[in-house]
């Protein structure tokens, strides 16, 4: 099954990473604003194992999830809570704005923050 633009942007945000590495250029770069960037379809895949692995033992629930699509690019708004197994607790707001040329990712920017809990 070929997934469009907004499906695969919903994957990766939604930490559905597998479904989206098909779709990440050769060349890709991610932008986590405020840290590093990471180039190369094989460092965003190492990377998002990683974060994977991180989050192996916490539940995630979405608070919001838009998703705003146009011509070549997908902007997905989020906020997630993140519930540790230590009983700790997370929520954070996402903003990631995904980059296509011919289906294919060729650039990410994440904008993340730590808010408040309620």
């Amino acid at each position: 099954m070929t997934l469009g633009p907004e499906e695969i942007a919903q994957a990766f945000s939604g930490h559905r990473f597998a479904d989206a590495y098909p779709y990440l250029a050769e060349d890709v770069h991610w932008t986590l604003v405020g840290g590093p960037m990471i180039t190369g379809k094989q460092a965003v895949i190492d990377t998002c194992e990683q974060t994977l692995r991180e989050l192996a033992e916490t539940t995630t629930q979405f608070a919001k999830f838009k998703t705003i699509v146009g011509p070549d690019a997908v902007v997905i708004d989020a906020t997630g809570t993140y519930d540790g197994p230590d009983g700790s607790r997370s929520i954070i707001g996402s903003c990631d704005i995904f980059d296509f040329v011919d289906s294919s990712i060729v650039e990410i920017t994440s904008y993340t923050i730590e808010l408040p809990a309620d």
